[in-house]
């Protein structure tokens, strides 16, 4: 390709520098975000070209604009992108300029994106989430309803207890916020079962979440956020290591001479994913001899929230090799026992075999 354009992006406007490797013309263009007349500048574009803007917000409209017009979209790291600039005074045009320039010298750092697919479902995992945190937030205030009026301890999200809860007699205002509070939560039912009714069908219809839920502990929803999120694990050119990395669960290093130092994980990736993951972790250890095992090894020595984390680390590492040797959690289990196995071995017993 022969033309090229960096674009400093922003909500409601961006700035575009362009040149074209031909005739050698450059220019500079601020449009503001008229979607008629952004979508008839790109589509005016005598070839296909590639764009470069930085990954500082979230624009779907903007890349499937470009996708649709047939050009090439790259998403550049901002933190290398400033890093690499000639000077240090900013603006627009400055920016703009730069990116043109890191875009014909084969040097920008474009960064990995999520398909379209991915991030749609990562927004549904999102919402149900946040709808989630809403409904227990409504249970904790009808807990707090139901003390006030002197019931026993009970769980409120169970329906015996609620059933009671509708019929005991309270003061007016008890009965009006009861009323307001159980047509929220069934609201809030509602719109969650419909959410999950959906993500189930992505999960039965995804072969690589299949394989993750044969992992005990791992449900559709985790391993629906752990596909999406992480993508083609084959890509970390560091293996498990980068894949700990992307997650956020490598430990933050403040080490200087002969002193070492590890504190808390980064908590660089996505949130939701490391939730899950720790979710998933409790569960696990119930059930999963080795991750069991490995917990109670730490909880002897470590606080227990330190041991939960560090199992969802592991947790990761595992479901990460399972994606990239394509294999069920027992065919992992059985390689890990097989690899120890070897390693006990006399050297004339494995050079009999």
């Amino acid at each position: 390709m022969t033309f090229y354009i960096g674009v400093d992006f922003h909500p409601h406007q961006q700035t575009l520098a362009w040149c074209d490797k031909r005739t050698g013309e450059t220019q500079t263009l601020d449009m503001d975000h008229d979607l008629e007349k952004v979508r008839e500048f790109y589509t005016s574009l005598k070839e296909s070209a590639v764009i470069g803007v930085e990954a500082s917000s979230r624009a779907e409209w903007f890349e499937n604009m470009i996708s649709e017009t047939g050009h090439k979209l790259l998403v550049g790291n901002p933190v290398l992108i400033r890093k690499s600039a000639p000077s240090r005074h900013k603006n627009d045009r400055r920016d703009a300029e730069h990116m043109l320039e890191l875009l014909m010298s084969g040097k920008f750092p474009s960064i990995w994106r999520r398909p379209r697919e991915s991030n749609e479902i990562l927004e549904v995992l999102r919402l149900r989430h946040k709808l989630v945190r809403q409904r227990t937030q409504v249970y904790n205030r009808l807990q707090a309803l139901a003390h006030n009026i002197g019931m026993p301890k009970c769980r409120m999200s169970t329906i015996a207890v609620q059933q009671r809860l509708e019929v005991v007699e309270m003061s007016e205002s008890g009965t009006l916020c009861r009323a307001h509070l159980f047509s929220v939560l069934s609201h809030l039912k509602e719109r969650i079962s419909e959410l999950e009714t959906w993500l189930k069908q992505k999960a039965e219809a995804n072969s690589q979440v299949q394989l993750l839920m044969t992992q005990r502990g791992v449900g559709y929803l985790t391993a629906l956020t752990f596909v999406h999120t992480m993508g083609d694990v084959t890509r970390f050119e560091k293996g498990t290591k980068g894949a700990t990395h992307f997650a956020g669960y490598d430990s933050v290093e403040d080490s200087s001479a002969k002193r070492k130092r590890f504190g808390p994980i980064s908590k660089a990736g996505s949130p939701l994913l490391r939730f899950q993951l720790g979710q998933a972790a409790h569960i696990a250890i119930r059930s999963d001899a080795r991750l069991k095992a490995f917990y109670k090894r730490l909880a002897k020595k470590k606080p227990k929230a330190v041991a939960i984390t560090a199992t969802a680390r592991r947790l990761l590492v595992k479901l990460t090799i399972m994606l990239r040797d394509n294999i069920t959690a027992e065919e992992f289990d059985r390689r890990g026992s097989t690899v120890g196995n070897a390693r006990c071995l006399t050297r004339s017993e494995m050079t009999v075999k």
